[in-house]
Order: C-alpha cells, then structure tokens, then sequence
C-alpha cells in the first residue's frame, strides 16, 4: 500500500479544519430540552460561513438572513405562545442544527453569590417539593472566569430542577401560580460581589469600579496567576476563591454569553460580599484585597447602574430585576464584627437592605422581603424556601398580571399626635402580629437621635408607637437592625418591610 505523503495529510487536515470552522452553529444556550420565552421577542443566533443564508424554523415561523461578514448571524422569532409540549426548531444553512424538546414559558436568570448557589440538599423544606415538581428546566452555567468577553457559555439544558434551593422553590412556586412550564439559567458563584458581575463599560458609569479595574490592569501578578489558574483542568479551594472573588472575570465568562438570550428578568441574590464596609472602598493589604468593592450605602447607586446597564445590552426596557433582601444576620463590617444585633445604630446589614431597596425607584424591580428569616450566626441560612416562595408571588403579580397579594406592608407615612407617632402602611388589610403580642422591632427618637425601643399598639391598619424616655418623638426605624426580632404581617401573612424616617432628611 502506498503510503499517503504528509503534505496531502496535513492539506486534509487545514481542510477539515477549515469546513468546520465554517459550518453552522448555534449559540451553546440552545439545546435540546431548553425553555423560551414567551409573550416576547426571541433573538436566536450563532456562526456560520461568512454570507450564508441562514432559515430558522420554529413554533410555525420562518426566519431568514444572512451571516454578516465575520460570519455571525442572528434571527427574531415573533413572540411565541405558551406551550408544554416539546418542539424542535430547525436551523438550516451550509448544514442544519436541530434543537430538540423545546418548552415555551417564563425564563429567569438566577445569578448571586453562595445562598443563591446554596443546594436543594441544604434545605429539608425545598427537598419535599422535589417529587412534585414538573415542567421545570435549567441551564447550570459552569463556573469559569475570562479576561475577555466570551461568546459561547459552558453549559447544557436540562429536564431537572435547578441545584439552587432559591432557584428551584422559586420555580416551583412560579410554575404553580402561573400554569406554565418555568427555565431557570443558574449562574452565580460563593463570595463575590457586584463587580465580579460587571461588564469593563460600567468603568465609565462608576468611578469606583474605573480604580478597580485600573488597580487590576496594573496588577500584573494578579493577572499572571488568574492565567495560571484558568491553565490548570483541576482547581485547588484556595485557587477557586482566589477567581470567584475578581472583579469583571466572571461576567465575562458567566453572563456576556447569555446575552441577549430573551428572559422575563434576573432574581438577584448577592450582597454580602459589598457589606464589609458601611460606605466607601477600604484601603486593602495582601490578605484582604478582595474588599476592594463598593460599601453598603453606595450599593444602592451601584445596583441601579447595574440593572441599567444590564437592560441596555439585553435591550430590553422591561427586564425585571427580583433582589432577594439580605436576610437576618448578627455580625457587621470589617470596622466591628461583634455588634449587638437588634440595635439600630450599628453597621449593620441593615444599610445593606436599606440600598436594595432604594432599587424600587427604577420600574420594573422588586424586592423579596426576608426581614423576618435569617441565623444570627450563620451567614448561610437554611429557610430558602420562604424566598423562593415570595419571590414566585412578586413574579406572578409584577410580570404575569396575577391578582396576587405579593408584598407585607409598607410605610406610607408618619403622623405626629399628641406625644406619639402613628405608621400608616399599604398593603395593611388585616395587619397582625405572628404571636399575637405587641408589634416588635419598633424604635423612636427625637432631634436628639437618641434611639429607645417603642411601646406599640396596632389600630386598624396603622402602629401607635410611644417612649416615656422620649417625649415628642420624631423619627423611626423598624427592623433596620442585623438581625431584628419582628413580627407584624398583613392577613397574607407576608412581613412588614424594614423602613427609617430619618433618612426624610438627608
């Protein structure tokens, strides 16, 4: 037999190379047995060969176009109806791609730090519902970093239950009220902060993030070992904390590539990382550079830059935001940990809350009151389930137009009578307490600002608060502790929002 030259050997290999370089492909997000977003405009996109005519069929829709000259494409499939039953979209081009079992329902992004990757297991309560649960799907996108924008997600679509135990009660929950099939792309990943999950653009938003990122540029070691690590197949504890707690990186690889993959909104649970400090970027050492991050009063400025931002790129004005709360914890930042966790003049979690919630300034944003959950010592929480719960109802009023009762009561104004200060709520029909005892949680001041806990009395839908140790009070603050003892809740058993009228004047 005569034996092939090496040249017509490597020639077959370049060609090879190059015909499947050039063949069609779809973006990894698209696989067989995914969700699509209903009621909305579906981009759907991938390579091909530069100028290839591209068909996407799907739902009983024809899409056409052109690859572009760097041989990308993208198609828009017009909103889809909701369907339970598993169709195949065919792509055809310089070959066909057949994405197979395709659900069409509500799709949410659930992305965070550890107590939204916190598992199933980690909660006997959001374990029950596992054998009950149907027509849920997830994406676990894998965790890696980048120093560059990725186009292509690691990841696989799945029939099973997302890990995360707020992910999946959420969908639980969510699949039950809406009557609908639920996708969830789980992309999160323990101890990082807000700047983890930012694109290099918002260098131009945010000032703090410009010296973040110029530090990092300048840090030539720091990137040096970041290669070092995404070199090696296997990581070491040490060496994934060391990428997870990185500002841009994981954006990069974690959620640049999902964009814009059409998705009724992002349930956003992190924070912790951002509550070392209670304002400001504390100078870093060796040992604790990874608090070079934005302090808690500063969060709430920096969470609605990023939801802009973020709205911006998936071009979609109505993206809706769900940030899960920081529940109840009793240490504070790096300046004292040990602080006393009902008090309401600590540097406490509470700041913390009290940015989150200044996010329900923007449209289209809601918050998942856990003000009454949490473990005082335990930064990881067990009772996920209750979150997932309430986060379902905040969905189900805010984004599919369920007459639910989706909130706990709300301030709505303070008024001044006879020596005693009177809370009038919304969402205050039937306002009770869980144990039947005197609304808890309640403290007053005068100009002083001198803070006393508060006598309490529910009448009708309003508190009466009073202090014989403050006469003429002013001002108030409920729950805004780390870890506050409360216990009012309107008649849907939902909790009370934490408020403080002192901040009227600032």
């Amino acid at each position: 037999m005569k034996k092939k030259h090496p040249f017509f050997i490597l020639l077959f290999i370049f060609l090879t190379l190059t015909v499947n370089a050039q063949a069609l492909k779809v973006a990894t997000i698209f696989s067989d047995h995914m969700v699509l977003q209903r009621e909305k405009t579906v981009p759907v996109w991938g390579t091909s060969k530069p100028l290839d005519e591209i068909t996407v069929q799907f739902a009983g829709q024809t899409q056409k176009t052109k690859t572009t000259a760097e041989g990308k494409w993208m198609v828009k499939l017009a909103p889809l109806k909701t369907s339970f039953d598993g169709q195949d979209m065919v792509i055809s081009g310089q070959n066909k791609v057949v994405v197979k079992d395709i659900l069409v329902g509500e799709v949410w992004i659930c992305s965070g730090q550890s107590n939204m990757q916190m598992g199933v297991s980690s909660s006997v309560e959001v374990r029950g519902l596992v054998p009950l649960a149907q027509n849920i799907r997830s994406f676990q996108v894998a965790e890696k970093v980048s120093l560059v924008e990725q186009e292509q997600i690691e990841g696989q679509w799945k029939t099973t239950n997302p890990p995360s135990a707020v992910a999946f009660s959420f969908a639980y929950f969510l699949r039950n009220l809406g009557q609908v099939p639920v996708g969830i792309i789980q992309t999160s990943w323990g101890s990082s902060s807000i700047e983890a999950w930012m694109p290099r653009s918002m260098t131009q938003e945010l000032p703090h993030f410009n010296t973040i990122m110029n530090e990092f540029d300048a840090d030539a070691a720091r990137v040096a070992q970041i290669e070092k690590v995404m070199a090696k197949s296997n990581w070491t504890n040490d060496e994934n904390i060391y990428l997870r707690r990185q500002p841009n990186i994981l954006y990069n690889a974690m959620m640049h590539p999902l964009i814009p993959f059409a998705c009724r909104g992002v349930v956003w649970y992190q924070g912790e990382r951002n509550t070392r400090s209670i304002s400001g970027m504390p100078e870093v050492d060796k040992e604790n550079w990874f608090h070079r991050v934005c302090g808690m009063k500063e969060y709430g400025t920096v969470l609605q830059k990023w939801m802009l931002n973020y709205r911006k790129q998936w071009q979609d004005d109505q993206l809706h935001f769900m940030v899960v709360m920081l529940p109840g914890y009793g240490k504070g930042t790096e300046k004292k940990m040990n602080i006393d966790p009902e008090s309401p003049t600590e540097e406490s979690w509470s700041w913390m809350r009290e940015s989150q919630l200044d996010a329900l300034s923007l449209p289209h944003v809601s918050v998942v009151n856990t003000i009454d959950l949490g473990d005082e010592k335990n930064i990881h929480p067990t009772d996920k389930l209750p979150i997932g719960q309430r986060a379902a109802l905040l969905a189900a009023a805010n984004t599919l137009q369920l007459k639910k009762t989706a909130i706990g009561p709300t301030l709505k104004k303070v008024v001044e009578e006879k020596g005693k200060l009177v809370v009038h709520f919304n969402q205050a029909e039937g306002l009770k307490t869980t144990n039947g005892k005197a609304p808890s949680g309640f403290w007053v001041a005068n100009d002083e600002k001198k803070w006393v806990k508060a006598d309490t009395k529910i009448q009708g839908e309003t508190v009466v608060l009073s202090a014989a140790e403050v006469q003429n009070p002013k001002y108030v603050r409920y729950a805004f502790a780390g870890k506050p003892t409360v216990n009012l809740v309107n008649n849907s058993e939902l909790p009370a929002y934490p408020f403080r009228t002192d901040n009227w004047e600032e």
